[in-house]
């Protein structure tokens, strides 16, 4: 199974989360760029703005093709229960490019339904399966629900070359 992990972080929360999904798996990572700064107070405001609006800012081009990879693990911060805007114009820019997908999330509340909805819409494809890590997750239980979402990604890629025999 050749993987892509695509993160989009601004704190390094998310991509702290990404970098061990692609070395448990031995994937790719591709982390989503910016050519604007989002620090500060006004970068938190702004980004918050542009989640609720369903911007699509600009981003640096990818250097990674996802259709060229069996799996793509999505991965983003949650801003105002929404997917982060730069991962939006990610998704965007490569719908319908997607063999098989699963998506991650990192937030300060957790339940995050609605924006994981969200990113299969803008992605065009349905996620084989989803994990969302709250604070409480990432300091108390982050390896084990890593391990459990890598082995559903796992099961399903081996499910999907056994049938395509």
């Amino acid at each position: 199974m050749k993987g892509l992990v695509v993160v989009y972080s601004r704190t390094g929360r998310t991509l702290a989360v990404g970098e061990k999904i692609a070395a448990r798996l031995g994937a790719d990572i591709e982390r989503i760029a910016e050519p604007r700064e989002r620090r500060g107070i006004f970068g938190f405001v702004r980004s918050g703005y542009e989640a609720l609006r369903e911007k699509k800012p600009p981003i640096v081009e990818p250097k990674r093709d996802p259709s060229r990879y069996d799996i793509v693990i999505v991965g983003t911060s949650i801003w105002a229960g929404r997917m982060a805007s730069p991962m939006r114009t990610y998704l965007f820019r490569f719908a319908g490019g997607f063999h098989r997908a699963a998506f991650f999330a990192t937030s300060s509340s957790g339940r995050n339904d609605a924006a994981l909805r969200g990113m299969a819409r803008v992605a065009g494809v349905e996620p084989i399966t989803v994990m969302e890590l709250a604070p409480r997750d990432l300091k108390e239980d982050v390896e084990n629900r890593i391990e459990r979402f890598i082995a559903e990604v796992e099961a399903e890629s081996t499910a999907n070359r056994l049938q395509d025999r």
